[in-house]
């Protein structure tokens, strides 16, 4: 074990080596120095953890990471950077955010953070079920084998410091719409979707809790995109126009407002800690309604076959690509490109900042 009088300096030593050029400008409060990134949740934010489970929900294979270093599908549902590689690199972490279950990891890797998210994972517990997904249940027992493996590589306090100052982002809740409600029939049969959003924020209050308990201190919980413009549910639901599916987007926004909200209200039982909602839908609709503005062309469509359905494996080695992703909001039929995830960060980050620290 590292003596006590050097773990923590070793820890900033090593932070301060892994500083990348961030591809999203942001200034931290001063003296402020963020140690590492933690992510939750399903595809948007996995890195790779569900190349390691039997998941039906995988992306390690090509055209998946076709423009990542190497061209390697590393099981980023993306071409590329992610959501959670773009915020780490934003919060001057590091360039890329290794999945936990990533077999190749070092344990300095654990200094600056990690990905516990699963592709098709949900606040439901029936979500991820249905998905063959790692639960949100899981994903925190991963976190808290991760806690007793930063305590047995820098000790107690190092750890603890880690965890108090880093930055834990939330990113889930779209396939509880689109998978065990919309798609399945139980959840319908169960409550009006008053009584599911509702349903879905007491576990997502829940998580929160479950993260502080564990000693993260700055949460930032994401509300759910506009969902109904995805491609996939253009085509699904958006009919002979492909229309983004109002009942969905709406669905998605009732979601959000609820949840907003009380962790309006929750956080401030919590003064210690900073608990903050990020509003994942206006960001996306902007760019949606204003693709030039930001340099794209096309916002209706993925880059991969068709653009209007192909998503996992009917995205594949034979699908043929767009000629330009980096034009392209999205990817597939439901994932944002690299270039998407780049703008969204950057629209995002400023009020996450001034909510989180």
């Amino acid at each position: 074990m590292i003596p006590s009088v050097v773990k923590v300096v070793v820890v900033s030593l090593y932070v301060s080596l892994c500083l990348c050029r961030n591809t999203v400008a942001i200034a931290l409060p001063e003296h402020v120095v963020v140690p590492a990134v933690f992510t939750f949740g399903d595809s948007q934010v996995d890195q790779g953890n569900n190349n390691n489970v039997a998941s039906i929900a995988k992306g390690n294979y090509p055209p998946y990471g076709k423009d990542f270093p190497g061209a390697i599908p590393t099981g980023r549902f993306s071409n590329g950077k992610t959501l959670s590689d773009v915020f780490a690199n934003a919060f001057g972490v590091k360039e890329y955010l290794p999945a936990y279950l990533d077999p190749l990891i070092h344990d300095k890797d654990l200094l600056t953070g990690v990905s516990f998210a699963s592709g098709a994972a949900g606040y439901d517990p029936e979500t991820s079920k249905a998905g063959t997904a790692l639960s949100m249940a899981t994903q925190l027992d991963m976190f808290k084998e991760y806690i007793q493996k930063l305590k047995t590589n820098v000790g107690e306090e190092a750890t603890n410091n880690i965890i108090t100052n880093s930055v834990f982002l939330v990113v889930v809740g779209g396939n509880d719409l689109q998978v065990s409600y919309y798609g399945l029939p139980t959840r319908r049969l169960q409550y009006d979707i008053r009584g599911y959003s509702k349903f879905l924020v007491t576990l997502a209050l829940d998580y929160v809790q479950e993260l502080q308990n564990l000693g993260a201190r700055r949460i930032g919980v994401f509300g759910i995109p506009v969902l109904g413009c995805v491609p996939t549910q253009r085509t699904m639901n958006g009919g002979l126009l492909r229309s983004c599916a109002d009942n969905i987007n709406a669905a998605a926004q009732l979601f959000n407002e609820m949840l907003k909200q009380e962790l309006q209200n929750y956080k401030s039982s919590f003064l210690d800690s900073k608990v903050a909602f990020v509003d994942y839908y206006n960001p996306y609709m902007n760019i949606i309604q204003n693709p030039h503005n930001y340099g794209l062309e096309v916002v209706d469509k993925g880059c991969c076959g068709t653009g209007e359905i192909e998503t996992i494996y009917l995205c594949n080695k034979l699908t043929p690509l767009c000629h330009n992703s980096s034009d392209h909001l999205f990817w597939d039929g439901f994932h944002l490109s690299e270039t998407g995830c780049n703008i969204i960060v950057n629209i995002m980050i400023s009020d996450m900042v001034n909510s989180l620290f």
